[in-house]
């Protein structure tokens, strides 16, 4: 075969049209929400146009668990808590025989289930607790390094969602400050944003624990106590983003109710431009399938709503080519 002249792939690539070249969401399929998108960034970065908004207002706002990142079968966070218990059970011997800690040493999910949201903040409180906010820290990151998703067999870190990080790099290239805005723990996720969103921890609010101020061992210390100071969810998201950035959004993505209240702060009965979008878990093949029936990340509410309030629905499956990062 002779090779093409040198020229040749220069011609072919100047013939192309500038968004075949140029596309700043190659994972996302040419359809409304990707169109939408990219018009409406367009729009507010158009210094010459009606809809412009200046670069300080520009505030974007990102669920994590489900928009950013796999949350099936079980939150991400609930995983590392759960294995935490496994972990140091040997120091609790009487977790043997008390719930909801029974259930999980005996891997009885049905028992943890019926313990219900109580039973899940003892164990949060107890896993995540009794340390200082950098061992905190290092814990998450050993376990984000070494823990597996059940399914795909790869590092949660791995299962985040490939348009969704060409989306952050679309808008920050487009000076948004892009937050996230989770009802995660703020300090589970901070250790790891940067280097996996390119979303630096101040640009991080999430659910928090009460730290108290200690000296531990001449060293000025933040230690973690067992009780909860904020969860940032449903209603807490709005106020999360008014004590952490003090600027409302004008654009925010979610995927379940719980980021409702986000999506309507950001959307309804505001002046100027914005933005609201919510990830539908659409394709059980490459990922999951759920809404309105699921126990994690339920999406009903905000589903129904959606049209009503002019909220893009990004189907997974025929929205997005690719789902996680190769």
């Amino acid at each position: 075969m002779t090779p093409a002249a040198p020229g040749l792939a220069i011609a072919i690539a100047l013939a192309l049209p500038a968004a075949a070249q140029d596309d700043p969401l190659p994972s996302w399929n040419d359809g409304e929400s990707k169109r939408a998108i990219i018009a409406f960034v367009q729009d507010v970065t158009d210094e010459n146009g009606d809809a412009h908004v200046d670069e300080d207002d520009r505030i974007a706002t990102f669920d994590n668990d489900g928009t950013l990142w796999v949350e099936q079968p079980i939150y991400t966070q609930l995983a590392f808590a759960l294995d935490r218990v496994r972990d140091i059970a040997a120091d609790h011997p009487d977790w043997k025989t008390t719930q909801p800690f029974q259930a999980v040493l005996e891997d009885d999910m049905d028992a943890l289930a019926a313990t219900g949201d109580k039973g899940l903040l003892e164990i949060v409180a107890a896993t995540h607790a009794g340390m200082s906010t950098e061992q905190f820290a290092q814990i998450a990151l050993d376990w984000l390094t070494e823990a597996k998703h059940p399914r795909f067999d790869k590092p949660y870190t791995k299962l985040v969602y490939q348009p969704m990080l060409e989306l952050i790099d679309y808008l920050q290239d487009n000076d948004f400050e892009t937050y996230i805005v989770s009802g995660g723990g703020i300090e589970f996720m901070r250790p790891w944003t940067q280097e996996v969103y390119n979303i630096p921890p101040q640009q991080v609010v999430g659910s928090s624990t009460v730290t108290e101020y200690e000296i531990v061992d001449g060293k000025p210390t933040l230690m973690r106590t067992g009780e909860i100071a904020f969860v940032d969810d449903k209603a807490g998201k709005p106020v999360g983003i008014n004590s952490h950035i003090g600027r409302r959004p004008i654009i925010a993505f979610g995927n379940s109710d719980g980021d409702f209240q986000m999506l309507e702060y950001t959307t309804v009965g505001v002046e100027g431009p914005s933005l609201g979008a919510i990830v539908h878990h659409t394709d059980a093949d490459r990922e999951y399938a759920y809404d309105r029936a699921s126990p994690v990340g339920k999406l009903d509410k905000a589903l129904d709503a959606a049209n009503d309030n002019g909220w893009l629905v990004i189907d997974m499956k025929t929205d997005w080519k690719t789902i996680f990062p190769e």
